[in-house]
């Protein structure tokens, strides 16, 4: 088990949303009812009951190569829970995702910061995050 390990809080559907959220994830799997692994980082979730529950504060952070990645979690994880801004969503548990595309931080960071603002804007009006969305707002003249 790693030194840190995100504790995720359930009312009563830890092995369920266990089991969901291996089977989206290549180089995932359940090491116990409750435990897991998406590509390499290990989970716990926990049935504790309705004391407690899931806010945008934290969410978790996925950095996806291509656009049919991105419409893939993008979509599954929405299923049931609520699709956002600027590629947040609230899956069927509660518990918030950003699906982003590893080129988005290439663009906004740009030298040219024309550039970098014409992809900010246009990141604010996407839900789902648009690879070529973005790059025809860098590219323009």
């Amino acid at each position: 088990m790693r030194k840190v390990t995100p504790f995720l809080w359930f009312d009563n559907k830890a092995e369920e949303a266990a089991k969901f959220y291996v089977s989206l994830f290549k180089n995932s799997k359940l090491l116990s009812p409750t435990t897991f692994q998406l590509d390499g980082q290990e989970f716990i979730a926990f049935n504790g009951g309705p004391h407690f529950t899931f806010t945008p504060a934290i969410s978790l952070f996925v950095n996806c190569e291509t656009q049919e990645e991105v419409d893939e979690l993008w979509e599954k994880l929405s299923e049931g829970g609520e699709k956002g801004r600027c590629g947040w969503l609230k899956d069927k548990y509660g518990v918030s995702w950003q699906i982003i595309p590893s080129i988005l931080g290439k663009l906004l960071y740009d030298k040219d910061p024309e550039k970098s603002k014409r992809v900010r804007d246009a990141m604010l009006q996407m839900k789902k995050i648009d690879i070529n969305g973005l790059k025809q707002a860098y590219e323009q003249a």
